[in-house]
């Protein structure tokens, strides 16, 4: 295979890698590039016959990009990860393929980015890209060992805060309708008997200067018919259905532009978490798409 169909055939894998670990487009797309460009380099430099393996190669040129790049944001990152959520990846027309290998959820993003770098890479590398730990070992220079004892710690930290069961995707946007109906048309019994008892909402931004995260129904509720009194009074707005990271979820518009994008989680029949993402760096990725609008609430 030629060297730049190589790189082309694990392109998405390499953006997916990255997204994943950052949780940037921008960012993710910077690692692909220079990937690509490390690994021109190493082709100059006639390293050509010691590359066994292109694909562990590459992702560990982006591994170690990553991994710089979360360790000079660390502390930036730190300080605002209360309210911290990623830009997410979005589809609007819901047959559309996926371009790129794997993308997690915005949950479940937001919950890897409490782990350090390593614990993240080490984390995605076995768990989403089924690498053996040799080769995990070999990319991030620790020994087989460690890497076995941060897998273990990032699967006790996931596994209590992750829905036990998935539901179906026809289930998922149902709620996800039935929320946004319920909060147009300011009815807060029909919210409470969506939203679990202890319900977080997560949002990364927004004028109204609610501390975050959000527990509670109650509180999750005046919050969401909060935001409707408001955009309601200034502007229409509408919604429309979109893949998120992989999983239902929705755009909303007003003020003429994409102004939040929401996903949510289910367990046990009740909406147990709200991602909702309107801090304009995270959207504006978004702004130049044409999407048809529906319904205006």
């Amino acid at each position: 295979m030629e060297t730049e169909a190589i790189f082309r055939n694990f392109q998405p894998l390499l953006f997916s890698l990255a997204y994943n670990m950052l949780g940037s487009i921008m960012d993710a797309e910077d690692c692909v590039q220079e990937t690509l460009l490390r690994w021109e380099d190493a082709l100059k430099q006639e390293e050509k016959e010691a590359i066994h393996s292109p694909r562990s190669y590459l992702c560990a040129i982006a591994t170690n990009w990553c991994l710089d790049h979360l360790r000079k944001a660390h502390v930036k990152r730190e300080t605002s990860l209360s309210n911290w959520l990623p830009e997410p990846v979005v589809r609007t027309n819901l047959e559309e393929q996926v371009e790129i290998a794997e993308t997690l959820s915005i949950a479940v993003l937001r919950l890897l980015e409490q782990l350090t770098p390593l614990e993240r890479a080490v984390f995605l590398l076995r768990q989403v890209f089924d690498y053996e730990y040799a080769e995990i070992a070999r990319m991030v220079g620790k020994s087989e060992h460690s890497c076995r004892q941060i897998i273990y710690r990032a699967r006790q930290h996931l596994a209590s805060k992750r829905p036990r069961y998935p539901v179906s995707k026809e289930l998922h946007e149902q709620f996800l309708q039935r929320c946004l109906q319920a909060t147009s048309q300011g009815d807060m019994q029909a919210l409470l008997d969506l939203l679990a008892e202890d319900v977080t909402l997560y949002c990364d931004g927004g004028e109204l200067r609610w501390p975050m995260p959000l527990h509670g129904s109650s509180d999750v509720a005046r919050y969401l018919l909060a935001i409707n009194e408001k955009v309601s009074r200034e502007t229409e707005w509408s919604w429309k259905l979109a893949t998120v990271n992989g999983a239902p979820g929705m755009l909303v518009h007003a003020y003429g532009r994409i102004d939040a994008v929401i996903s949510c989680e289910l367990r046990e029949g009740r909406i147990q978490e709200i991602d909702l993402i309107v801090r304009p760096d995270n959207l504006q990725h978004l702004q130049q798409e044409s999407i048809w609008w529906g319904s205006v609430y």
